[in-house]
This record gives structure tokens, sequence and C-alpha cells, in this order.
């Protein structure tokens, strides 16, 4: 299960959300729009940063920035 060793891992890059705003999910409770996260892991679709929980999450990239 490598995504257990996310959260140690080396940080790829810096991101900032953007909104927290979600038509489906709740989100709002775990990013804070300004704030930069750091980025474990990444795909196509998917940002798996450290959230506002201290635990590693996946969202979609559209509510991220470079930073």
């Amino acid at each position: 299960m490598i995504h257990q060793k996310w959260k140690n891992s080396d940080t790829l890059r810096y991101v900032t959300c953007k909104h927290a705003e979600a038509a489906k999910y709740k989100v709002d409770s775990v990013l804070t729009p300004g704030k930069q996260y750091p980025v474990k892991n990444e795909t196509d679709e998917f940002i798996f940063i450290i959230d506002n929980t201290g635990r590693i999450g996946g969202f979609y990239k559209d509510y991220f920035e470079e930073a």
C-alpha cells in the first residue's frame, strides 16, 4: 500500500488553493483558500496533498494553482 508512505515522502512541489466551493463534496472544512499545500503525489485528474487535518487527501486539480 504505497499511499501509506506518501506523508513521509519528498514534496514534489507546492500548490495554492484557489477555492473550496464544491458542488458534490464538502471540502471547505479541509481546504483553506489562499493557503499553500505540499503535493505528495499526482495523477492526471487528482492532486494528493497534506490537507488541514494533517492527513493525505486527494482533490481535483481545479481547486489549486501553482504556487
